[in-house]
């Protein structure tokens, strides 16, 4: 064979080798045989029966997850606020699920490329997680790294992980939904009901005379002020956002309602369709505003006061306007006085 060709054979060889030191053994079209990758914990399902709290680490945030009865998990840090119980539930089932690979590097040095540097690392992205008992003795705990990109559909999600006291990386197969941010941890949502199902609102502030909106009569009616009678020109947009006060409202902060600090400002009764009443009242602590919800009605009110009932919440400032009005709040604003003309120079 010629020297040319050789050259030509040797150099695709080269190529070759580097890719499979990059990519690992397997090509990236090809999936892995799951079934004969081992678990990283084995018999794991019977022991997490016994989990009592989940504890996550990354950089400066924290999250620590406990269970409260057979059904709930709440966040201690939090009030014992509820947490989403499908957030913990895809959790578990994904530690057990959980199966290794393909072996990485066992450098230290090099842990950081897969993103299992060390948890406790400010400006890090390894995640600690932690699974304990009611002793507070870990049924299982490891660092997660980076989430390796699949390549084409119908391919498993893989994570890099390692095991905290083992410098030994590996690439797992499985999906692991971690978050260190508690506010990912709770479901939000406080209520979402349309604005046509409001039909009237009356709100009574301290210190101020009393509010009422009043929806017209038709499919077509719209909220408008009826007391007082009289009233200052007022933006179209801002007494809607009365009535839109449940349509996606969120929680940005919350507490339990005894421990919920401030002065009372009032409260505000909205009637609505179907049998559905609802009171919102508030108290205001310097700059914040916390808010109480209680439903009265049927079996929809029955739900709402499952989730509000006993808390205090923090909403974003435009809905607590809505939820507590005031009539200068819905005032047009006022037109600036047009700028002084110049007098003409003296000829």
């Amino acid at each position: 064979m010629k020297r040319r060709p050789l050259l030509l054979l040797g150099g695709t060889a080269v190529v070759a080798a580097a890719a499979a030191i990059v990519l690992g053994p397997r090509g990236p079209g090809t999936p892995p045989e799951s079934s004969s990758a081992p678990l990283m914990f084995q018999n794991l399902a019977g022991r997490l029966t016994g989990a009592a709290r989940i504890e996550v680490r990354q950089g400066g945030k924290s999250v620590a997850v406990a269970k409260r009865d057979a059904e709930s998990w709440v966040l201690p840090d939090m009030q014992d606020y509820p947490v989403r119980p499908e957030k913990v539930r895809e959790l578990l089932v994904g530690l057990t699920e959980l199966r290794l690979t393909e072996r990485r590097t066992n450098d230290a040095a090099m842990l950081d490329r897969l993103g299992l540097e060390d948890p406790a690392a400010a400006n890090g992205s390894a995640a600690l997680l932690r699974v304990l008992d009611g002793k507070g003795d870990p049924i299982a705990e490891l660092v997660v790294g980076r989430r390796r990109m699949r390549t084409q559909g119908g391919v498993p999600e893989s994570v890099y992980v390692r095991r905290p006291a083992e410098t030994q990386a590996w690439l797992a197969e499985g999906r692991l939904p971690l978050d260190a941010d508690p506010q990912l941890w709770i479901d939000r949502d406080l209520a979402n009901i349309a604005r046509e199902r409001v039909l009237k609102v009356e709100a009574t502030r301290l210190g101020e005379p009393p509010l009422v909106l009043t929806r017209g009569e038709g499919p077509d009616g719209v909220l408008t002020v009826t007391t007082p009678a009289q009233t200052p020109p007022l933006e179209e947009g801002n007494v809607d956002e009365v009535g839109r006060a449940f349509e996606f409202l969120t929680l940005t902060e919350v507490r339990k309602e005894a421990a919920a600090p401030g002065q009372p400002l009032g409260e505000t009764r909205f009637t609505l369709t179907d049998n559905l009443t609802i009171t919102a009242s508030g108290h205001q602590d310097g700059e914040t505003i916390w808010i109480r919800l209680a439903a009265a009605g049927d079996d929809e009110a029955a739900r709402l006061n499952a989730r509000w009932r006993g808390w205090a919440y923090r909403v974003a400032e435009w809905k607590a306007k809505a939820l507590l009005p005031r009539l200068q709040d819905m005032q047009k604003a006022e037109a600036p006085a047009p700028a002084a003309t110049p007098a003409a120079p003296a000829r």
